[in-house]
């Protein structure tokens, strides 16, 4: 297949590309920065540079690529983010997942492409309610903390634009936490910084549960579905949700750092802002069955215990 990849020098862009080669596909990537052409070259895809926000560069690029299949993996998450400002943080982001879906669907469709496959996240998707580990037909948050709620607004958008279109294959991976080379939990990152320095403890009762997914195993999840995916939304995480409690610690000994301090939530709150609190007491992990399932997915890593000791760099 030709395999149109938006935002291939992403993350997971650069985790997928050379898998797609590696199976056979045909990759067109594309990048807005006109220095990476030359990386996406050396992964085996046709570089195209690509400014997402353009509507008719889009379709343009979409034409003369002529694809099967378009995969929207679009973002600009800075390095660091403050979990008071989320919003102000994503908004780049928030844009290519409205904005910028929209823009790849209309393409698609003008030049009969049928499958379109794109990234979610499963972190915010989930109502703090109920049960601990949510299935993808369980509620999603309906009343998210007020700084986030533009971006959680973007990811749903994403969600119900390529899943909703009854003209397109859709397809939207919820992706948990990622870790492993080139992540906020890569070996060089900042946030292993703030465990190696204990300035990340647990807060409260440490009670929010956290799905990570390694960036590898995304990676080979995104090609299951882009082979051989039913329309449709997937959790793509690995197979231990876990508190905060109960990974950081684990975490922190992976590194050789101290464990982790603990901190009431109000005496953090004013830093981590309602965001960051719920985060680390309140959010649901997610249930990764249906991909296993039905994606035929094999993971790499089932769970972040061992992918924090073997898997960060």
């Amino acid at each position: 297949m030709r395999v149109f990849v938006a935002g291939a020098t992403g993350v997971i862009g650069r985790r997928l590309v050379p898998r797609l080669v590696e199976r056979g596909h045909e990759v067109v990537g594309t990048t807005r920065t006109p220095s990476k052409l030359d990386r996406l070259a050396q992964l085996g895809a046709e570089p195209t540079l690509l400014d997402a926000m353009d509507a008719q560069a889009v379709k343009n690029a979409i034409a003369e690529a002529e694809p099967d299949v378009v995969v929207h993996q679009l973002t600009a998450i800075p390095a660091v983010v403050n979990p008071r400002r989320l919003d102000r943080d994503f908004e780049l982001t928030n844009q290519l997942r409205t904005q910028g879906t929209d823009h790849l669907l209309d393409a698609a469709r003008a030049v009969g492409v049928r499958r379109v496959v794109a990234q979610s996240f499963a972190m915010w998707a989930y109502a703090r309610t109920g049960g601990a580990i949510k299935t993808e037909d369980d509620p999603i948050e309906m009343d998210p903390p007020e700084s986030v709620r533009d971006t959680l607004a973007a990811i749903m958008h994403v969600e119900q634009a390529v899943v909703g279109s009854p003209d397109i294959e859709g397809i939207a991976l919820r992706y948990g936490g990622f870790y492993g080379p080139g992540t906020s939990l890569g070996a060089e990152a900042p946030m292993l910084d703030l465990v190696r320095k204990r300035r990340l403890p647990i807060v409260g009762d440490g009670g929010g549960i956290w799905s990570f997914v390694h960036v590898d195993d995304a990676a080979s999840a995104t090609v299951a579905a882009i082979e051989r995916g039913n329309p449709g939304i997937y959790n793509v995480t690995d197979s231990e949700p876990a508190t905060v409690a109960t990974w950081l610690p684990v975490l922190a000994d992976a590194l050789g750092a101290p464990p982790p301090r603990r901190v009431p939530a109000w005496l953090v709150r004013p830093f981590l802002g309602e965001a960051g609190v719920a985060m680390m007491t309140q959010v649901r992990g997610a249930s990764n069955a249906k991909a296993i399932r039905d994606l035929g997915w094999n993971l790499r890593f089932p769970s972040w215990r061992d992918g924090f000791r073997h898997g960060l760099e």
